[in-house]
Order: C-alpha cells, then sequence, then structure tokens
C-alpha cells in the first residue's frame, strides 16, 4: 500500500459518522477547577496562605474575575500553580472594575496573608457576606477554629 493510501485509510477510518451523535467529553478529560488546584497547592503552604487562599475561594467571586486570576495565580511549567501575593498587592489596586468593597476586602485578604496594618475603615465597606468571611479568616489565623461568625437565630 502507498502512503498515500495509507493516509486516506486513516482518514476514513477516524471520521465520526455523521448520523452519530457527539459524545460529551468525560468528567475525567476536563482540566481541574482552579479551585481545587489552589486548594492542592496550599496544603503545602503556611498558615497565613492557608487562610488567605481559603477566604478568597469561599468570597468566589473576585477570583471568578480573569484579571483577579492573572494577577494572584502564577501557572508554573510543570503544570502546577501558585499564588504571587506580592506581584498581586503590587498591582490590584489599579485594575479595573474594583469598587471600593472589592479593594477593602482584598486589602483585608493580603494582611492575612503577609502581616500589614490596615485601617478598621476597609471592614466598614463590607457588606456582611464578606464581613463574616473576614472575621472567620481572622479567627481562623488566631488559632480559634470554634468562634462562631454569621447571623444568630
Amino acid at each position: 500500500m502507498t502512503p498515500i493510501n495509507e493516509a486516506v485509510d486513516e482518514d476514513v477510518e477516524t471520521q465520526s459518522d455523521p448520523h452519530e451523535t457527539p459524545t460529551e467529553p468525560s468528567p475525567d478529560d476536563a482540566p481541574p477547577l482552579l479551585t481545587d488546584q489552589l486548594t492542592a497547592w496550599v496544603r503545602h503552604q503556611p498558615q497565613c496562605e492557608q487562610v488567605a487562599v481559603a477566604a478568597l475561594i469561599e468570597e468566589d467571586e473576585l477570583l471568578a474575575r480573569e484579571w483577579v486570576r492573572r494577577l494572584l495565580v502564577a501557572e508554573h511549567d510543570d503544570g502546577g500553580i501558585s499564588c504571587d501575593w506580592l506581584a498581586f498587592e503590587a498591582r490590584y489596586t489599579r485594575a479595573p472594575g474594583l469598587t471600593p468593597a472589592d479593594k477593602a476586602f482584598l486589602r483585608l485578604i493580603v494582611a492575612v496573608r503577609f502581616p500589614r496594618n490596615v485601617s478598621r475603615w476597609n471592614l466598614e465597606q463590607l457588606d456582611e457576606r464578606r464581613l463574616c468571611i473576614v472575621l472567620r479568616a481572622m479567627a481562623k489565623l488566631a488559632g480559634s477554629d470554634t468562634v462562631a461568625v454569621g447571623t444568630r437565630v
């Protein structure tokens, strides 16, 4: 058989049947979620890193924004990821579309990751959901898993 005939035979074998319904990719083929990758990476990091990443994952609105991911998440040649907090801290305030509440929340989360003096004013900018996230992060950073934060009935 000639190389051309082999290529034609190969093309015929690999063509899909037009009457066949396309199959959905299996969940195993899907790339891992960013939150799963961050969770796996942060397990081997200091507690302050774990708490900061957990707070961002819990908040989930900011981490879902492309520019936040681009500024914060560093991708490595081996396929792994990590958080580049120093680069993020230097640039996030100039990122487009940040509200004062977004900036306040991120400022507080960066302060969880690195010891920083932050103004109490930042807390005043947060809605109740983000305030609870920050308070839980602060409690966990202080070593407490028993402090209840949230609405009491």
